[in-house]
């Protein structure tokens, strides 16, 4: 299989993590959708990442998409989501608030940072910011209900799934693009995004995010 997409994104790490975690052989094509817009573009025509191609010349597309197919392949035993009833809603819910702020945090960077200072939207910019916080308040709400330590936010019997993967990978793309005080401001998240991220697969795939200053308005 051939991952395509840079791993300071958010998308492309947790599906990086999640091959690795499920020890599926994989190769790494580091490609930005600015530099390598053509190379992309052959497997997929949305110039997206996360994409994978699978070993039959199969094209996946969208983090989501390729996660479920990673857990059809693993079995049910191994899978990272819950397979059914509460377990899996409120695992997925909480992937959904991750990557939801994940996303809002990205087009932050987009308004404040791509776009020239004369064409900025301060309230929009302050809209995205609220959402970013809502879903993080949320998320932390939920890890205070949770041990100090022993239990993961994925699921009720301590084990880690695909929620504490795309929780963790969101809030360390949200603390190194925004930035934004983790510790301060939601210390139950910033105890389990340390815990996940001193694991191997996490420190494998670490690729800190840097946005770029208005001046250097380079695509990536």
């Amino acid at each position: 299989m051939l991952l395509i997409g840079m791993l300071d994104s958010p998308f492309v790490r947790r599906v990086a993590i999640t091959l690795q975690r499920l020890g599926l052989v994989y190769e790494h094509g580091n490609w930005s959708v600015g530099r390598d817009a053509e190379r992309i573009r052959h497997y997929n025509p949305l110039l997206r990442v996360p994409t994978l191609v699978l070993d039959d010349g199969e094209v996946l597309v969208e983090s989501a998409a390729i996660l479920d197919h990673l857990d059809d392949v693993a079995g049910p035993a191994r899978a990272l989501l819950p397979a059914h009833g509460v377990e899996r809603r409120r695992a997925l819910q909480r992937i959904a608030l991750a990557i939801g702020a994940a996303e809002k945090a990205r087009d932050g960077v987009y308004e404040t940072q791509f776009r020239p200072p004369e064409r900025q939207h301060a309230p929009w910019a302050q809209r995205l910011d609220g959402q970013v916080r809502g879903a993080l308040s949320e998320l932390e709400r939920i890890a205070q209900t949770l041990p100090a330590e022993g239990n993961w936010l994925g699921a009720a019997d301590g084990a880690l799934t695909q929620a504490d993967i795309s929780i963790t990978c969101a809030l360390t793309f949200i603390r190194d693009a925004k930035p934004l005080d983790l510790a301060g401001g939601f210390p139950a998240l910033e105890r389990q995004r340390l815990r996940c991220e001193a694991r191997p697969e996490f420190v494998a795939t670490y690729t800190p995010f840097f946005a770029p200053t208005p001046a250097a308005k380079t695509a990536r």
